[in-house]
């Protein structure tokens, strides 16, 4: 059942309210919405994890009422980015940290940005930092692991003790669908090699599910190695 509040308490409350980020999330936590599972834009609410948000229907209508200007975003797809991203994340992101974003990465604030109430960190574009998201993708991830193997350099270990991963489990797929489902253009993979690239196209079609298993492989023997030291 959705929160029952006081009447008179909230229509004070109601009142005192006006359109900046501090306002719209203190009138979502009024109403019962659980903000660490939604990410804020100035535009636009997207919805992490409906169960855990407790952002139900009933509440958007109450939510539509004060700011009808706002979009909520209720997309499964970035449902499960969250998801995948969140176990990246909920490792390598540390409370209280300054965290350095990469310029003109949508995709990679809003993912970040309920971050800010979870855990209490900064995100920031220049200056001092504590960690810095580095936006590797998992088609990115696991074509370094090819080419590392086609030109005979073994498994390629990129992961900095001050980086954080959160699209590293994530397709280009995923985020280019959900890109183009919110209006946005498409990006691209940024490793090249030819070899590696021809070889994860030839496992698209044979094994779909290769990626995730090509990244745990790469984890178990990553760790083996390490455990030898």
């Amino acid at each position: 059942m959705d929160l029952i509040f006081d009447i008179s308490g909230f229509a004070r409350d109601e009142e005192e309210l006006g359109s900046s980020k501090r306002d719209v999330l203190k009138y979502l936590k009024i109403i019962g919405v659980d903000t660490r599972f939604i990410s804020y834009t100035s535009n636009k609410i997207y919805i992490n994890n409906l169960r855990f948000s407790k952002f139900s229907r009933t509440r958007e209508a109450t939510f539509k009422r004060k700011y009808p200007e706002i979009e909520v975003i209720r997309n499964k797809l970035f449902q499960k980015i969250c998801a995948k991203s969140s176990k990246h994340l909920a490792l390598e992101a540390k409370p209280n940290s300054r965290i350095l974003m990469p310029e003109d990465n949508y995709l990679v604030w809003l993912l970040m940005e309920p971050y800010t109430r979870k855990y209490g960190v900064e995100l920031v574009f220049n200056g001092d930092y504590d960690l810095i998201v580095n936006p590797l993708i998992l088609d990115d991830r696991v074509n370094n692991i090819f080419e590392g193997i086609f030109k005979g350099e073994g498994l390629k270990f990129v992961k900095r003790e001050n980086e954080i991963y959160p699209l590293a489990n994530v397709s280009l797929e995923w985020i280019n669908s959900f890109l183009e489902m919110d209006g946005r253009e498409p990006v691209e993979a940024e490793n090249k090699d030819e070899l590696a690239n021809s070889f994860s196209e030839f496992l698209d079609d044979v094994a779909p599910q290769y990626r995730d298993n090509v990244v745990s492989a790469a984890e178990f023997i990553r760790e083996k190695s390490v455990s030898r030291l």
